[in-house]
């Protein structure tokens, strides 16, 4: 398994704060995060990338970690380091993928169940997002939470599990302890008033100490 570029994934989310995305993005590198996943996929075509590029730039200068949400296109546009592909996904687009990325990309396919995860591993997937793994209103539709069972379950795949959906600081031993690779994290960081403090707890939590 390629080891993970961050136990900590930020999602991006526009939408839950009036600062401009790119400064709660900064403010979150400013905390320790050095894995993003752009995502914002509403905005028209030339918006998002152009949305992107801004963000692009604050990961490049921090030394982090670019991931584009469903666009390969888009991905090697911004000169990411990986796409995050939706739920279901083939080999012949994570073939595609590499392809358009490199070898070293590094290819995410999202997940909500256990027999989801093994379909990743088959398609040739370097992760998975798994969720919900606890109750939250941005993943109403994905059935029930799964659990820090639902991640133990999950492993079996051999692949590293990024636990997605309801995390909060004191969830993650959960998560940790269940074998997650890592969590991720939207709401908590991007609709933070300070995410620097709220990216700093949550990196504590996942290393046991106190922020």
């Amino acid at each position: 398994m390629r080891p993970l570029p961050s136990r900590l994934l930020a999602v991006t989310d526009r939408h839950g704060h009036a600062r401009p995305l790119a400064d709660t993005v900064q403010a979150a590198l400013d905390g320790g995060v050095r894995w993003v996943w752009f995502r914002d996929r509403d905005l028209d075509p030339e918006a998002r990338r152009s949305l992107g590029a801004g963000i692009a730039a604050r990961l490049r200068a921090a030394g982090g970690f670019l991931t584009v949400g469903g666009d390969i296109a888009l991905a090697r546009a911004l000169g990411a380091d990986g796409v995050h592909l939706g739920g279901g996904t083939g080999p012949d687009w994570v073939s595609a993928a590499r392809a358009a990325l490199g070898p070293d990309a590094l290819i995410g396919i999202s997940a909500h169940a256990p027999v989801e995860v093994e379909a990743a591993a088959r398609a040739g997937a370097d992760y998975v997002t798994l969720s919900p793994v606890f109750p939250t209103a941005s993943k109403p539709g994905y059935g029930p939470a799964l659990g820090p069972e639902g991640i133990a379950a999950a492993r079996r795949a051999g692949l590293p599990i990024v636990a997605l959906g309801g995390v909060t600081p004191e969830r993650i031993p959960l998560c940790r302890d269940a074998g997650a690779a890592g969590v991720a994290v939207m709401g908590a960081l991007m609709h933070a008033a300070e995410p620097a403090a709220a990216a700093r707890r949550i990196l504590a939590a996942w290393e046991g100490c106190e922020p």
